[in-house]
C-alpha cells in the first residue's frame, strides 16, 4: 500500500479513472444498441451484466499484463508496415465496429418494420459476448497505457472498479436517453463508425490522438442536446420513427 503516500500514484489514478469512464461510456452506448433487440424485461439485466463482464475482463487482462505487453512485439511485416498482436486485434475490432454500425444503420433506416436480426432472436449471452469482444479491443490498449502510467497494480484495479461503479450508476440514464431519441441513436452509431475507423488507423500504425476524437464527439452531443431542446418546444413536431425488430417469443 505504498502508493497511498505517493503523489504520482494519485495523479495516475485520476487519469486512469477518466480513461476508464470514457471507455465505460463507449460500452454503454454499444450495449444500448445491442440490448434494444432483447425483450424489455431482459434489457436492464443485459446492461448491468455487460458492464460487469467488461470490467472483469479488464481486471483479468491487468493481472495478465505480462502477456498483454508481449502483444506489442512485431509478428510480421507487409512492405514497410509491421504488425503486432495488438495491431491485429485493433484491426479486427475496427472492422467489427464498422460492420456492426453500418448494419444497424441499415436496419434502422431501410430495413423492414418488424424484421428480426438474423434467423434467431438475440439472447443475453449473444449480447454479452459481443460486448466482451469489443471490450477486449479497448482494454488491451487501456491496460498498456495504464502500465506506462504507473507501476502500482492496485491503482489500476481501483480505477477500473471505480469506473464500473460510476457507469453502473449512470448507465440507465444513458441507456434510456439513447433509446428514447432516434437522432441520438444514429449519432451513437456514427460514433461507432468513427471509433472503428480510428482503430483501423492505429492497426496500421497511424496514431490518432484520442483527445481530438472525443472532443469532436462531445461537440456533436452538445449540438444534438440543443436540437432536442428546440424540438421539445415544438410539440407538434414528431421525431422520426426508426424501424425496430420484432422480439420473437421464446
Amino acid at each position: 500500500m505504498d502508493w497511498i503516500s505517493d503523489p504520482t500514484a494519485w495523479s495516475a489514478l485520476a487519469a486512469l479513472l477518466t480513461l476508464e469512464i470514457v471507455l465505460g461510456v463507449d460500452n454503454v452506448v454499444f450495449i444500448s444498441i445491442l440490448a434494444s433487440k432483447l425483450p424489455p424485461e431482459e434489457q436492464d439485466k443485459a446492461r448491468k451484466v455487460g458492464l460487469l463482464a467488461a470490467g472483469g475482463m479488464r481486471v483479468l487482462l491487468l493481472l495478465a499484463v505480462g502477456w498483454v505487453i508481449t502483444l506489442k512485439k512485431e509478428l510480421f511485416a507487409i512492405g514497410t508496415i509491421g504488425f503486432s498482436g495488438k495491431e491485429l486485434i485493433l484491426l479486427a475490432g475496427g472492422l467489427f465496429l464498422i460492420y456492426k454500425a453500418t448494419k444497424e444503420i441499415h436496419h434502422k433506416l431501410e430495413g423492414d418494420e418488424g424484421e428480426t436480426s438474423g434467423k434467431v432472436a438475440p439472447t443475453i449471452a449473444a449480447v454479452i459476448g459481443q460486448v466482451m469482444l469489443l471490450d477486449l479491443v479497448f482494454s488491451i490498449d487501456s491496460v498498456i497505457t495504464a502500465v506506462g502510467m504507473t507501476t502500482y497494480v492496485w491503482v489500476m484495479v481501483i480505477a477500473i472498479v471505480s469506473a464500473v461503479i460510476v457507469m453502473l450508476a449512470a448507465s440507465k440514464a444513458i441507456y434510456t436517453f439513447v433509446n428514447a431519441h432516434p437522432s441520438v441513436k444514429m449519432l451513437a452509431l456514427a460514433f461507432l463508425l468513427l471509433i472503428g475507423t480510428t482503430l483501423i488507423a492505429e492497426g496500421f500504425g497511424q496514431k490518432i490522438p484520442k483527445g481530438y476524437i472525443y472532443a469532436a464527439m462531445t461537440f456533436s452531443v452538445f449540438v444534438e442536446v440543443l436540437n432536442i431542446g428546440v424540438r421539445r418546444k415544438k410539440k407538434a413536431v414528431e421525431p422520426l420513427h426508426l424501424r425496430e425488430p420484432v422480439i420473437a417469443d421464446k
